[in-house]
């Protein structure tokens, strides 16, 4: 974890003061300060090593946005309020496919350089240490644009993105890691006719001259940037109320929103059984964004966690109930595990993706709904995927220890429900519940490791359980269940054919689908 002052006044104070546009300044009786260095151009991720910059913490963004439909093109301005942890004669923010036009640092013009997927600027005076300073890069975006990976998804009618895991920096100019999170507001400014929605809830609409609306949000929780959604289209909004007054708002295609509406209507309940588990819903608001595309091309994924807005194909929402209640509450826990607590790095993605799919199944065997694989108990899901332990271990690595390639791999889903399982086995259902709870408060708001979680469960347990999940998570061959003696791993042979992997994207192993 690295510490950080967070922000939190409106955006009006944020980003338009004066003082937000000046860089912290050593008084006249102040020690003279290094000259300063270049700041790195990573924060070492074990996954994505070259992801992230360090130097600095951002404490905030105001992202603006303006589509134009005559051009599909978009215009933009991204501002930053960081805070340096070492004199920087120099640093970097993540960007790629953006045509950079402009740099201020401090309200003073800087000079820039792309190099790879980095931006490099040089302010024209560098960087203290402790230093508060105000970034702003005007550029342009085509979502269409071909690039090695991409967080946009073009629509007919407009865009919407999927950043996860390495992709928010092809939106917008950033510190893409989900280590650095950060306040965020946003102005999309669209044709009359269409409609911008962004994160968190709408704080003004204005209407501007040119037959355009610029939409105005902001997120109550610091965000990290794989969470960002912004999007663009044809779009009515649908509100009702969840448990507790809760708001929640839909952003649904106009052509569509009867359709949908019974898969829309589930969300209630579904938050309701959550809350019963993991405690009030961590955020402001919760609602689905069926994008407006038919195109199976259009993201390799049925649903994506963007906070308070999850992305879905609308196809897959026109089905019954018990086919997508599951995956409903898989993303509605994203909500707790995965945004509200961030994964420290994404070898950490397991904790995501292992508790969504866990309660998921709970759910669904709770409901009476039988799995992919014809079962309708945990028991009997769990003796099947452990069966299969020795053989992913073998094909994707241990649980909390994949690579790029093998990221979003069922090891990191039903293998992480697994480990979950194990740990309930091993130390009972309620006290499992007060590790779940203890680390969702711990943590909210902020990212955590592995060993974070490791260390709430030794606390909570009152027993060290570093040994026995360390086993679990790390290990080259899969542990002895508690409880059950009798189950038994299928050896890797040489005779086993591993699968071939695709390189790492948010794509479908969730066992809830």
């Amino acid at each position: 974890m690295r510490n950080r002052t967070r922000v939190t006044g409106p955006a009006a104070v944020l980003f338009g003061t004066a003082a937000a546009l000046t860089l912290g300044a050593p008084t006249a009786s102040a020690a003279p300060r290094p000259a300063g260095v270049p700041g790195p151009e990573t924060l070492g991720d074990p996954v994505f090593p070259n992801l992230g910059n360090d130097g600095y913490r951002v404490s905030a963004y105001h992202l603006d946005l303006a589509y134009d439909a005559s051009t599909r093109l978009v215009d933009a301005t991204v501002t930053l309020h960081l805070t340096t942890t070492e004199a920087l004669t120099r640093f970097s923010l993540d960007a790629l496919g953006l045509d950079i036009r402009t740099v201020r640092v401090g309200g003073r013009n800087a000079s820039f350089e792309q190099a790879g997927e980095k931006l490099r600027i040089t302010p024209a005076t560098p960087l203290p240490a402790e230093a508060r300073a105000t970034v702003t890069v005007e550029y342009g975006a085509d979502p269409r644009r071909s690039l090695a990976h991409t967080a946009w998804v073009p629509t007919p009618d407009g865009f919407a993105v999927c950043p996860q895991p390495r992709s928010a920096h092809t939106v917008f100019p950033c510190n893409d890691h989900p280590s650095d999170k950060a306040d965020f507001t946003f102005r999309l400014t669209v044709p009359s006719g269409l409609r911008g929605v962004a994160n968190g809830r709408l704080t003004g609409t204005e209407n501007l001259p040119g037959d355009r609306t610029a939409y105005a949000y902001r997120s109550r929780s610091p965000l990290a940037t794989e969470l960002v959604q912004v999007t663009v289209g044809d779009y009515v909004i649908k509100e009702r109320q969840g448990p507790h007054g809760l708001p929640l708002r839909d952003v649904v295609p106009a052509a569509r929103a009867e359709a949908l509406e019974p898969a829309l209507a589930l969300t209630p309940d579904i938050v309701r059984w959550v809350e019963a588990r993991l405690g009030a819903f961590p955020f402001e608001t919760y609602g689905l964004l069926p994008c407006n595309s038919d195109d199976v091309n259009a993201f390799d994924f049925t649903g994506l966690e963007t906070q308070t807005l999850t992305l879905y194909k609308p196809a897959f929402l026109l089905q019954e109930e018990k086919s997508i209640g599951s995956h409903l509450m898989h993303e509605v826990v994203h909500s707790y595990f995965g945004n509200s607590v961030s994964p420290g790095t994404w070898a950490d993605l397991w904790l995501n993706e292992g508790h969504a799919d866990f309660y998921g199944l709970l759910y669904r065997y709770e409901r009476g709904w039988a799995d992919s694989l014809g079962l309708t108990t945990m028991e009997a899901r769990m003796k099947d995927t452990y069966a299969r332990g020795d053989q992913w271990r073998a094909t994707s690595g241990p649980v909390a220890a994949p690579n790029e390639a093998t990221l979003f791999d069922s090891q990191r889903y039903l293998g992480g429900v697994l480990v979950l399982y194990a740990l309930r086995n091993e130390i009972g259902e309620d006290v499992f519940n007060a590790v779940e709870r203890a680390f969702l408060t711990r943590f909210r708001n902020r990212s955590a490791t592995t060993d974070d979680y490791i260390a709430v469960a030794t606390e909570v347990s009152g027993q060290d359980r570093s040994g026995f999940l360390r086993d679990w998570l790390y290990g080259t061959r899969t542990p002895r269940m508690p409880g059950h003696p009798d189950w038994t791993v299928t050896p890797v042979t040489p005779a086993f054919v591993a699968p071939q992997h695709r390189v790492s994207g948010p794509h479908d192993n969730s066992a809830t689908l």
